[in-house]
């Protein structure tokens, strides 16, 4: 188990051409391989990468629970065919159908996949809070960034997917359900990596989807992230006591304090030298530019995100000094 744990691995193979055919479909020229990291759970691990054609939108993390009346999954991947690809790998592993998709978070790297699972007859939740991303102009933006950069994987026929049940947590943080003798948590973790967030604990097993909340070894994806927010949810984590906490990039962990120091580490540093800039009315190129980016500059994704997170925790922590007023 503990091998299978720090086995990050989901390999990747191309077929013999590099050329999209009409006959061939993408599902069948990319091949997933589950982790398996617990009785019940799997896990789909993406590269510690941008989103790119070389490497077929697949950077994030994908997982799923076998139960005796279903295939729980959380998360979908970053194309239409890695959906398509998750799909033909748990029906490789178990016979029963997937019947429910739980999606921590609408950003594409996590929903464009919906698609195959939506032909496929499952039924998705997300948060309530993804209703204002469907239309919206971040939507909209991306997905052209995505059948830009992600051709043929991403295309005119790629859409967003709304979920068939949005989930109001007004009541409580945790929601409860059963399928197929297991039990199920999710967990509201929302406005801190984004306005919807949430996170599944499969109890039985002790396993915790945690989402984009969760970066293990490499740099998480701030943006526009209310990082004080974020460091609350990371505490939050460790309150049902997970054995296992697969994240929404990187290995799954077994070591979950340790594991998720990087994350509060650079989240902490973050809010200090950005905070110190902006209370001393530092312009941000001139922080950023002074700022000793030595203790994380090693990390994988540190020169594709640092800047973009330096600067949406610049931001944020000008509007929190103006709050404070």
């Amino acid at each position: 188990m503990k091998k299978a744990v720090k086995q990050w691995v989901m390999t990747l193979i191309v077929g013999p051409s590099l050329l999209f055919c009409a006959h061939v479909s993408a599902a069948e020229e990319i091949i997933l391989k589950p982790v398996q990291v617990s009785e019940h759970v799997y896990y789909f691990g993406g590269e510690s990468a941008m989103a790119s054609a070389d490497n077929k939108g697949f950077m994030s993390n994908a997982g799923f629970v076998l139960t005796d009346d279903g295939v729980v999954v959380f998360d979908s991947l970053g194309t239409p065919a890695l959906g398509e690809a998750m799909l033909k790998a748990i029906h490789e592993i178990s016979d029963q159908p997937v019947k429910r998709v739980i999606v921590s978070h609408y950003h594409a790297d996590h929903i464009y996949g919906l698609q195959a699972f939506k032909a496929a007859g499952a039924e998705s939740w997300a948060h309530t809070n993804g209703q204002a991303y469907l239309n919206s102009e971040e939507a909209i933006n991306r997905l052209a960034q995505r059948r830009a950069d992600l051709a043929p994987w991403v295309d005119a026929n790629t859409h967003v997917v709304a979920a068939d049940r949005w989930l109001d947590f007004k009541d409580g943080k945790i929601l409860k359900f059963e399928m197929g003798g297991m039990q199920f948590q999710i967990i509201d973790a929302s406005g801190a990596h984004s306005d919807e967030d949430i996170m599944m604990f499969v109890v039985n097993d002790g396993v915790l989807f945690a989402g984009d909340l969760y970066f293990s070894g490499r740099i998480p994806f701030v943006g526009n992230a209310n990082s004080k927010t974020w460091l609350t949810a990371l505490d939050s984590m460790l309150q049902v006591g997970p054995k296992i906490v697969i994240p929404g990039h990187g290995p799954a962990s077994e070591q979950t304090e340790s594991d998720m120091k990087l994350t509060r580490d650079y989240l902490t540093y973050l809010r200090q030298e950005m905070g110190h800039a902006v209370e001393e009315m530092t312009p941000f190129e001139e922080a950023y530019a002074a700022t000793d980016w030595s203790r994380f500059e090693k990390e994988p994704a540190f020169d594709n995100a640092n800047r973009i997170n330096a600067f949406g925790t610049y931001l944020l922590m000008e509007r929190e000094s103006l709050d404070a007023k």
